[in-house]
C-alpha cells in the first residue's frame, strides 16, 4: 500500500461507525482525517510511527512540561490514596463502627455516585478559568474532609462526610490529566498517559504500605487517614507555587482574553448537540472500566483476609505486589498503544486478564496469590493506562478538562455499587475451605464479575472510535468561538451566521486523527 493512500471518509452514524471501527481494528494502518486552514478535509491511511526509545521521549518534554506532568500525577496519586484509605481498611472500619463490611462499602458507593457532580462543576471551571485554582481548591478540601472522616463519631456522620468527599474527589481527574498531558508531544502521549494513569495504582500502593505500617489494630485506620489528609493538602499547597498551564493561557489569548459565561454555555450546548454519540460511547466505556477496576481491586484485601484467611501483614503485602503489577502494566501497555493503537491495546489487555482469572483466585499460598495478582493487575491497569490519552483524543478539543472528567465520573457513578454488590453477594454465599472453615465467597464473586466485564470492555472498545494522535494544541478555550461570533454579529459582520453554521456542523479548523 502506497504511503498516505486515500481512504473512505470517517463514517457517520452509530451502526456505520461500529462497522467501520470493527474493520479498521484488523487493518494496521489508521484512517486519518485531515482538515486544512481552508476547511477542506481529506481522509487517508497512515502508518503509525515506530516506537521510540522512552528516554528520547522523556527528553522531548521541557522542564515546564515535566513540572505540570508531575503535579498532575501527584494530584491523581493523592486522590487515589484518599479513596483507597477506606477500601483497603473495610474490615477495620466494620469493627470500629460495629457494622457489616457491606454497610461500610455503602460509603464507597456514595463517594462514587457524587463524583460525577464534582467532575461536572470543577471540569467546566477548569475549561473556563484554568487548571490551577480549581485543583488547589479540590485538593485542600479533600484533605480537610479526610480529617472530618477521622472525627466522625457515628456511622451516619461517616457516610455524610464520605458523600461530601465524593463531590470534591470528582473534580481532580479531569483537571489533572488535562494539565499533565496537554503539553506533551504527540508521539510521547501514549507513554506519558500510561505513567499518569498509574498514579491511581501508586496511590493504592502507598495506602497499602501505610496500612501495613500501622498494623491491624482497629483504631489504626485513623492514622492512614491522617497521612491521606497531609498528602492532599500538601499537593494543593505545592500547586499554588506553580503558574497556570501555559497551553491554556496561550489558547485563551488566541481565542480572545474574555469569555463570557453565556458564550461558554452556548458552546457547551453546541458541543453536546454535535457530540452526543461520543458522549454516550465514552460514558459506556468508562462504566465498563470502572466496574473493571473496582470489582477486581476494592475487595481484594478483604478477599485475602477472609476467604484466604491471611493476616493483616500478608494481605497488605499481597495488595502492594498486586498494584506494583498495575503500575508496571499501565506504563508498558500505555506506551505500546502509541504503536499498536489505543483500541488494540485495550482489547488485548482485557482478554488476557480474563484468561488469568482462575490463577488469580484459586491459589491458597501468599506467594502464588501475589504472583497471579501482579499479572492480573498488569493487564487490568494496562488497559486503563490507555484511557487518559484516549479520552483526551476523543474529547472535543475545547473541553479537554470537563469531557474526560465528566465521562469518567459518570461511568464511576453508574458503577458505584460495584464494591457493595461484590460484598453483598460474597457475604450471602459461603465456601468450605480445606480446613473445614466456612468463609465468604469473595473469589468466585470477583472472578465471574471480572470475566463478564473484561468481555464487555473488549467488545465496546473494538466497536468504538479512535483518534490516536489528535492535534489539539492550539484550540481556543471553550466559549471563545461563540464569543467571537457574538462580537461579529453585534458589529454587523455578514459572515457571523455562516461561522455559526460552520461551527454547528463541526467545521472547526484543526488537524485530527479520525
Amino acid at each position: 500500500m502506497a504511503p498516505n493512500e486515500d481512504a473512505a471518509p470517517v463514517a457517520r452514524g452509530t451502526i456505520a461507525t461500529m462497522k467501520q471501527s470493527w474493520a479498521d481494528l484488523f487493518r494496521w494502518r489508521q484512517r486519518v482525517s485531515i482538515t486544512n486552514e481552508y476547511g477542506e478535509t481529506a481522509t487517508e491511511w497512515q502508518s503509525p510511527e515506530p516506537l521510540q526509545n522512552p528516554v528520547k521521549l522523556f527528553m522531548q518534554l521541557s522542564a515546564r512540561d515535566w513540572v505540570f506532568f508531575i503535579v498532575g500525577l501527584a494530584a491523581w496519586t493523592a486522590d487515589a490514596f484518599d479513596f483507597h484509605a477506606l477500601s483497603i481498611q473495610t474490615v477495620k472500619l466494620a469493627d470500629y463502627y460495629d457494622t457489616t463490611k457491606t454497610n461500610i462499602t455503602t460509603a464507597i458507593t456514595l463517594t462514587l455516585l457524587l463524583r460525577s457532580v464534582g467532575a461536572a462543576f470543577f471540569g467546566l471551571a477548569g475549561d473556563k478559568f484554568g487548571r490551577k485554582w480549581p485543583m488547589v481548591l479540590n485538593m485542600i478540601v479533600l484533605g480537610l474532609l479526610q480529617i472530618a472522616t477521622i472525627y466522625s463519631a457515628t456511622f451516619q456522620q461517616f457516610l455524610a462526610v464520605r458523600s461530601l468527599f465524593g463531590l470534591f474527589m470528582g473534580g481532580v481527574y479531569g483537571n489533572a490529566i488535562a494539565m499533565a498531558l496537554e503539553n506533551c508531544p504527540v508521539n510521547a502521549r501514549g507513554l506519558m498517559s500510561g505513567i499518569l494513569q498509574q498514579g491511581y495504582s501508586l496511590g493504592y500502593v502507598l495506602a497499602a504500605c501505610a496500612n501495613l505500617g500501622v498494623g491491624g489494630a482497629t483504631d489504626s485506620w485513623k492514622t492512614v487517614f491522617w497521612i491521606a489528609a497531609g498528602l492532599s493538602i500538601g499537593v494543593g499547597l505545592v500547586r499554588i507555587c506553580f503558574p497556570e498551564s501555559q497551553q491554556f493561557l496561550a489558547a485563551k489569548r488566541a481565542g480572545k482574553p474574555k469569555v463570557t459565561p453565556a458564550a461558554f454555555f452556548r458552546e457547551t450546548r453546541a458541543m453536546l448537540a454535535k457530540e452526543w454519540r461520543m458522549c454516550i460511547y465514552c460514558v459506556i466505556l468508562m462504566t465498563w472500566f470502572n466496574y473493571y477496576s473496582h470489582t477486581s481491586q476494592d475487595s481484594y484485601t478483604t478477599f485475602l483476609l477472609t476467604q484466604k484467611e491471611f493476616g493483616n501483614a500478608a494481605a497488605s503485602r499481597g495488595s502492594i505486589i498486586m498494584k506494583v503489577g498495575a503500575c508496571v502494566g499501565g506504563t508498558i501497555i500505555g506506551y505500546l498503544s502509541q504503536f499498536v493503537g489505543r483500541r488494540r491495546a485495550m482489547v488485548g489487555a482485557a482478554l488476557i486478564s480474563g484468561c488469568l482469572i482462575p490463577a488469580w483466585i484459586l491459589p491458597t499460598g501468599e506467594r502464588s496469590l501475589s504472583a497471579s495478582g501482579f499479572f492480573m493487575q498488569f493487564f487490568v491497569q494496562g488497559a486503563w493506562g490507555v484511557i487518559p490519552i484516549h479520552l483526551n483524543e476523543l474529547s472535543p478539543p475545547a473541553f479537554r478538562s470537563s469531557f474526560p472528567g465528566i465521562t469518567y465520573q459518570l461511568g464511576n457513578m453508574i458503577s458505584s455499587p460495584s464494591a457493595q454488590i461484590v460484598n453483598a453477594i460474597a457475604e450471602s454465599h459461603l465456601l468450605t475451605r480445606p480446613s473445614g472453615d466456612r468463609v465468604e465467597a469473595y473469589g468466585p464473586t470477583m472472578g465471574v464479575a471480572t470475566a463478564i466485564i473484561a468481555l464487555g470492555i473488549a467488545v465496546t472498545a473494538a466497536l468504538g472510535p479512535e483518534k490516536r494522535g489528535s492535534r489539539f494544541e492550539t484550540t481556543a478555550p471553550a466559549g471563545a468561538e461563540q464569543e467571537v461570533m457574538m462580537k461579529r454579529r453585534e458589529s454587523g459582520s455578514e459572515d457571523a451566521y455562516e461561522s455559526e453554521a460552520r461551527l454547528e456542523k463541526g467545521g472547526d479548523i484543526r488537524t485530527e486523527r479520525a
